[in-house]
């Protein structure tokens, strides 16, 4: 069965464009003009993950997200943020909220794609991990469990910056602006292919799993200006 992403956006343009793109993708996409109206999709339909503006009227994005993840039934629910605003301070927000991955515009719809699926992907996987981890323990959240201890864990690898190169360093803090490796590569005069080697390596060292996850741990451990 195709999962349902919900879309929102007060600008027509860019929901008609990200809806098209995603439905040809094979998705059911519901759409929204509001956070409000968002809100009360959510709670309806249930979507298995949210593109969502920041800027829009009655709730913007960073209060959307907020008040989804206040349910213990959307606590695993993926959320990534689209919006001009660039500035460290405003990403930071986006992730206190509880977003999972901050995309500046303009994007691409390809990466856009590219990053739904691999945050879904890994939703799926810690659903099933949840809904194990609750039938062995009914009366405890195995999931609030793992991510507590999982954030801990990254909370102890801050002395990863020394072990970065000054080159991985510039990779990470242009990755955290949300250019691609063909644009990180035009800046630092690399071939993607190296940058792609790069990322790859402070995958590695960081223990992330994904650039979303990168992102996140380099922003809240401020490991960027």
């Amino acid at each position: 069965m195709p999962l349902t992403i919900l879309v929102v956006d007060d600008d027509l343009g860019t929901r008609l464009s990200i809806s098209d793109y995603l439905e040809l993708s094979g998705y059911i996409v519901i759409t929204a003009d509001d956070g409000q109206k968002a809100l009360e999709i959510v709670f309806e339909y249930h979507p298995d993950l949210i593109v969502t503006d920041i800027v829009m009227p009655r709730m913007n994005g960073y209060e959307l997200v907020r008040q989804v993840r206040q349910k213990p039934a959307f606590r695993l629910l993926p959320v990534i943020l689209l919006t001009a605003r660039i500035k460290t301070q405003e990403r930071i927000l986006g992730y206190q909220s509880g977003c999972d991955l901050y995309l500046p515009k303009p994007f691409e719809l390809e990466e856009l794609a590219a990053a739904i699926r691999n945050l879904l992907e890994r939703s799926q996987i810690m659903k099933l991990e949840y809904g194990f981890s609750h039938q062995e323990n009914p009366g405890n959240s195995g999931f609030k469990v793992a991510d507590s201890h999982h954030y801990v864990n990254h909370l102890e690898k801050s002395e990863v910056l020394s072990s970065f190169s000054s080159r991985e360093q510039e990779v990470l803090e242009l990755l955290t602006h949300g250019l691609s490796n063909a644009q990180m590569g035009n800046q630092l005069h690399l071939s993607p292919r190296t940058v792609e080697k790069y990322v790859s390596s402070l995958l590695r060292k960081t223990e992330t799993s994904n650039r979303a996850e990168l992102v996140r741990f380099a922003i809240t451990q401020g490991l960027v200006k």
